[in-house]
């Protein structure tokens, strides 16, 4: 059954997505990339409208065959203002707000993104080309944060696992490796240890080959219909659903399919702290805080935010938890 778009500003749960489902709205983009280019020229691209037209009215959302654990009746999106507002990417600071302020100089067209390793096509691919040739789709998911907040999210994007299909992973492909792009120019938190954080940049991160090919993985290029503002990861970021929200590297330049598992960026600055695979799980602590209950940033002011349990998995443990079956997860944080 189809089901139109309702209104942003006020989505129930059933109108949007249960505890460990997502919805899509999935369109090829006809005729995107004239459109792209036209407003590079124009320097609008960071804005640009990735479904075209009137979208809650052009696009209805179809459900997809993924089955809720437990309706949340009151879940709600995170408004728009707020989820380019709230932002970590140490490449531009370490406060909250640093990102927005300090990334809206950064560079994105033209952009490139290589695929290489254990493949037997390895590439390079236009992001924006790519964006009018591959078929988008609107994913509305949980985004918990290792800090314990957490925000419901539109991304638009397309899954991970398909896009590496076209590059032939090898038998030996058993991780894959991400890169931000690298651009201490740009990135005042590259040039500065003070103001990024400490960390070594790039900045990368890695997944396990079966956790990248799980169709919830994705590459996201937009949210809330638009192309992703610089603060948010532009032009291409991964989202992981049920994992911590800084496994989702931004502004990716360069993938690596690998045989050995790839070092990550908090994993090596603080190894006691953020584990290779940070799974959500309310009952593994982090060192200096609990992990059991989260604040929920949705509408309204700061006296609006809710605090409520954490869900194993971010909610979507009947999609993944068979990806950690035999492991323990205090030990494989």
């Amino acid at each position: 059954m189809l089901i139109k778009s309702p209104p942003r500003h006020q989505l129930s749960e059933q109108q949007v997505t249960p505890e460990s489902a997502y919805v899509s709205r999935r369109r090829v983009i006809s005729g995107l990339g004239a459109g792209i280019g036209s407003l590079l020229l124009a320097g609008n691209a960071r804005a640009l409208d990735l479904f075209g037209g009137e979208p809650d009215k052009a696009a209805p959302r179809k459900p997809l065959a993924f089955t809720p654990q437990k309706p949340a009746p009151d879940l709600v999106l995170t408004p728009q203002a707020k989820v380019i507002s709230h932002n970590n990417f140490y490449e531009f600071g370490t406060g909250k707000t640093d990102p927005a302020e300090n990334s809206q100089g950064l560079k994105t067209e033209p952009w490139t993104l290589t695929v290489e390793g254990e493949v037997e096509k390895p590439g390079t691919v236009d992001v924006w080309k790519l964006m009018g040739e591959i078929g988008l789709e609107e994913r509305i998911y949980r985004m918990r944060c290792v800090e314990a907040w957490s925000m419901n999210i539109p991304w638009v994007g397309f899954e991970l696992g398909k896009f590496l299909k076209r590059f032939a992973p090898t038998s030996r492909a058993r991780y894959v490796a991400f890169e931000t792009l690298y651009d201490p120019q740009q990135m005042p938190g590259q040039r500065n240890r003070y103001i990024g954080g400490g960390v070594d940049y790039p900045y990368v991160e890695g997944l396990r080959i079966d956790e990248a090919m799980h169709p919830l993985t994705i590459l996201s290029v937009g949210l809330y219909g638009k192309t992703l503002p610089p603060q948010n990861g532009a032009p291409i970021r991964l989202v992981v659903p049920w994992k911590y929200g800084f496994k989702g590297i931004k502004s990716i330049v360069k993938i690596r399919l690998l045989e050995q598992m790839p070092p990550t960026s908090w994993n090596k600055l603080a190894p006691q702290e953020y584990g290779f695979y940070a799974n959500v799980n309310p009952k593994v602590d982090h060192p200096r805080w609990s992990q059991a209950s989260e604040r929920f940033i949705g509408p309204g002011g700061l006296f609006a935010v809710k605090r409520q349990p954490t869900l194993p998995f971010n909610g979507y443990a009947e999609e993944v938890a068979s990806l950690y079956s035999n492991m323990d997860l205090r030990k494989f944080y």
